[in-house]
C-alpha cells in the first residue's frame, strides 16, 4: 500500500509538524465512527444500508488517493508526508474491508449465492471485488518484516499494484453511480493525473539513465 520503498535521503522536504501515526490512524477512522453511529441512530436517510456502503467506498477511494499523491507532492512540491503513506494506505484497505463487509453482511445477508451472483452478473460487483483482492496483498506486506524478508526492489514491484487498484476503484465507484454525475467523473480524473504523471516521469526518466550510461 506504501508504493515503493524510499531511498537514502528521499526523505527531505518541506520541514512540517510531525505528528504521530497512531494521531493518523484516530483521525482517519472519526468518518466510519461517525457513519455508524449515523446509521444507528437512523439518520442515514430512506436507504441507510446503501448509503453506509457508498460512504465506506468512497473513503476508501478518498485514502487511496491520498497514498498516491504523496509522491508527487514531495518531488514537485517538496512537501513531504512520506512517513504516513504507509499509514494511509492501510487506512484505503481498512474502509474498502468495511465497505466490503457492509455488502456481504447488511446487504446480502451473507447469502452465498446471491453474492456468488452478484459477482458473475454485475460488472461494478466483480470488478471492486477484483479490487479488494489486488489491495489483500499490499495490505498484509505493509510492514517492515516484509520488506526484509521480500527484497526491496521485489516489494516495490508487488506494491506497484496500488495502481491497478486505484483504476478499480474509480471504475468502481462510476459504475456502482451509474447516472453520471460529476463526483465520480472528479475522482477518475485525479486518478488520471496522478498515475500519469507517474508514467510521464519514468519516461523522461528512462532517456536521462541511458545518457548517463
Amino acid at each position: 500500500m506504501a508504493g515503493r520503498a524510499s531511498a537514502p535521503g528521499a526523505a527531505k522536504g518541506l520541514a512540517l509538524p510531525q505528528v504521530p501515526k497512531i494521531l493518523v490512524y484516530v483521525v482517519g477512522f472519526i468518518p466510519a465512527i461517525w457513519l455508524f453511529y449515523a446509521g444507528i441512530m437512523d439518520r442515514l436517510g430512506a436507504d441507510p444500508m446503501r448509503y453506509l456502503e457508498q460512504a465506506l467506498g468512497l473513503w476508501a477511494l478518498r485514502f487511496l488517493v491520498a497514498t498516491l499523491a504523496i509522491t508527487p507532492l514531495r518531488q514537485l512540491f517538496n512537501i513531504n508526508l512520506l512517513r504516513y503513506r504507509r499509514a494511509i494506505g492501510l487506512l484505503s484497505f481498512y474502509y474498502a474491508a468495511l465497505h466490503l463487509i457492509t455488502y456481504l453482511v447488511l446487504d446480502q445477508g451473507l447469502d452465498m449465492a446471491a453474492i456468488v451472483a452478484d459477482i458473475v452478473k454485475r460488472p461494478y460487483i466483480t470488478i471492486g471485488m477484483a479490487t479488494f483482492v489486488v489491495l489483500v496483498p499490499l495490505a498484509v506486506t505493509s510492514n517492515n518484516a516484509a520488506i526484509r524478508r521480500m527484497g526491496g526492489q521485489t516489494w516495490a514491484r508487488l506494491h506497484r499494484l496500488v495502481y491497478v487498484a486505484a483504476v478499480g476503484a474509480v471504475l468502481h465507484y462510476i459504475l456502482v453511480v451509474k447516472s453520471w454525475p460529476p463526483e465520480p467523473l472528479v475522482y477518475a480524473a485525479i486518478v488520471a493525473v496522478l498515475l500519469g504523471y507517474r508514467l510521464v516521469r519514468s519516461l523522461v526518466k528512462k532517456p536521462s539513465r541511458r545518457r548517463t550510461a
